[in-house]
């Protein structure tokens, strides 16, 4: 069996939401051209879904309506090694009812990409999977909300 000396765990459904949820960026995985593209984005998860906010005539507002994407999070601690990633799949769709529009506006998901960003996109994932990474012989200490990653004292 080989061994790279580093330990993986594998992360629950939950495990993996809770994680997503504590950081603000991900990267969306489609299609562009018949070619994969990869798209760093704000998001925000409402109801178990990933929702985006972009601009109505970017590449990615056109490319993901419909589309089964890939969506990925992650959050790393290089000087200790440890981290997590995890890895949605599912179908995405523009949202365009007025009265969901209004209350996504308020779940404080803003873009970090300067210009209008009044286009939402969901996506529900059907596949979500997740993994924690840590050096061998390292315990780890691990909150809830994933923002700890160094190692655990003792």
């Amino acid at each position: 069996m080989y061994s790279d000396g580093a330990a993986l765990e594998q992360l629950s459904s939950g495990e993996c939401l809770r994680l997503m949820a504590s950081v603000p960026v991900g990267r969306v995985i489609y299609t562009r051209r018949a070619l994969p593209a990869v798209e760093l984005v704000n998001f925000a998860l409402d109801q178990g879904d990933i929702v985006l906010r972009t601009d109505r005539s970017g590449k990615l507002a056109a490319a993901a309506r419909g589309a089964v994407v890939a969506f990925e999070a992650d959050c790393l601690d290089q000087a200790h090694q440890v981290g997590w990633s995890v890895t949605a799949i599912g179908p995405s769709r523009e949202i365009t009812d007025p009265a969901e529009i209004a209350r996504l506006r308020t779940i404080g998901l803003s873009s970090w990409a300067p210009g209008e960003r009044e286009h939402f996109i969901r996506i529900s994932p059907e596949i979500l999977t997740g993994r924690y990474l840590r050096a061998a012989g390292q315990r780890t200490a691990r909150l809830a909300a994933g923002r700890q990653l160094s190692p655990a004292a003792g």
